[in-house]
Order: C-alpha cells, then structure tokens, then sequence
C-alpha cells in the first residue's frame, strides 16, 4: 500500500483523555499522517499536558466546555485551515485502532469513496470486545432504522472513527450542526443527503475501564435525536421539510 500523496490530517477530540492519548498516538502509522490536531475541551485532567509532551503540533484549547460536537467543529476547521485533503477523526480514548488509517486513507486518495467509516459491527466481535449489550442493541435498533429513513445500507452510524476527503467538509454545512453528541449523526446524515460515497471497514472494538462512554441518561436522549434527525431527513428527501442542516454553506 503506497502512502498518499495529499495532505493528510488526523484530528483527536478530547476530552479527559490523558490515559490513553499516549496509546492512540503512539499506535498512528508513521509516514501516513502529515498533520495532528488535537482539541481540549476542557478537560479536567492533564490531556493538553501530554499531548505537549507527546509533541503534538497543534493544540487547541477550549475556555470552556463546548460539548463534542463543538468539538469536532474546531478540529475539522483547524484541518482545512492547514489545507488537509483527507482528514481522519479518531477518537483518542484508545476504542478504535489508528493502524487502520492507511486503509481508510488509501480508499480516498484512489477517489472510490468520498468517506470511509470504521464499523464495529461489520465483524461478529463488538459483544467480545466488551461493548454493553445495552449500546450493542440501541446501536443495531437506530442503524436498522436509519438505513429505512434515509435510504441507505450502512452497518453503523455511531462510530467514532470517520475520514473524509477534503471536498465533503467544505461542502456540508457541518457548523449549524449540534454542539452535543447528536453532531455525529447530523453529520452523516448530510453525507447521504448530498450523496457522497461511503465505505465501512471493520474496525476491532475495544471497551475498558479508561475509555470514554456517555451515561445510559445520555444514550438516551442520543437516540432520541437520532430518531429526529432520521425525520428530519426523510422530509428533506420528499420535499416536505428542508431543516436547516441540509442547507446549502
């Protein structure tokens, strides 16, 4: 597998991650990833300390606690601000493996997909790597769902881990998303609605003590606005409805 010739960004979004920002560095892919972009929204513990340490170029730090989809905005304007044609989101709580980036990179760079998804469920071991059978249910449930509402064949929508070419980030509208945890799938609905090509890989799960995971309460009101925004879409795509997601930048 040759390594791209476009910039290429990885872009962490953290929050109280000092315990395993180390592993997710450290397991990056040398020679794949150009730029790395971690932003801190405001942690309570030493995230910023480490990945100083660590050497991370660019560190942004929140004043306050924004949410995750604020977030995710600050990370994928930092990326296009450095002129990144590929940027990866990964989540640096040490869930999702960053040795896949070379294959999620590869399939954009070759322009066979415009976004390439890390899937937790396209393999039989999400259960095994120690996802509660609560989130695994949900998650089966929402994306059964979702594929009926907007039309559209994917494993699962709830990864954290996503790369995207440059041409989809300036498209969408992605900073009149959400600023909480709905921000993910507004995104991916967008995606659909303007019909970028998406891929999945399987990406090996992985569930301990020290990664991130939202309350069951939270879980709930994420799926509740999942069920919205698959609404949402399903209007749009009928000409009924266009949200203010789907507008145009």
């Amino acid at each position: 597998m040759l390594r791209s010739k476009r910039k290429v960004a990885v872009v962490l979004p953290a929050y109280n991650a000092s315990q395993t920002l180390q592993l997710t560095y450290n397991d990056l892919p040398k020679g794949w990833v150009d730029e790395v972009i971690l932003v801190d929204d405001y942690s309570h513990d030493n995230t910023v300390s480490v990945a100083k340490q660590l050497g991370i170029q660019h560190i942004i730090e929140h004043d306050r606690n924004k949410g995750y989809g604020a977030n995710q905005k600050s990370c994928y304007k930092k990326a296009l601000a450095l002129g990144a044609d590929i940027i990866v989101m990964i989540h640096p709580d040490y869930q999702y493996t960053p040795k896949l980036i070379p294959s999620m990179v590869s399939l954009i760079d070759q322009e066979l997909y415009d976004v390439v998804l890390g899937s937790r469920i396209l393999g039989k071991d999400a259960l095994k790597g120690g996802m509660p059978l609560y989130k695994y249910i949900a998650n089966r449930f929402l994306t059964f769902f979702q594929n009926i509402m907007v039309n559209e064949k994917l494993s699962e929508y709830h990864t954290g881990y996503r790369a995207f070419s440059r041409k989809v980030l300036t498209s969408i509208n992605f900073e009149v998303n959400s600023d909480d945890f709905i921000f993910d799938n507004e995104m991916l609905s967008q995606i659909i609605y303007n019909k970028f090509k998406i891929a999945e890989i399987t990406c090996p799960t992985k569930y301990f003590k020290e990664a991130s995971s939202i309350s069951f309460a939270r879980s709930i009101k994420y799926g509740l606005g999942v069920l919205g925004v698959s609404f949402k879409h399903l209007l749009a795509s009928l000409g009924i409805y266009q949200a203010k997601i789907f507008h145009k930048k």
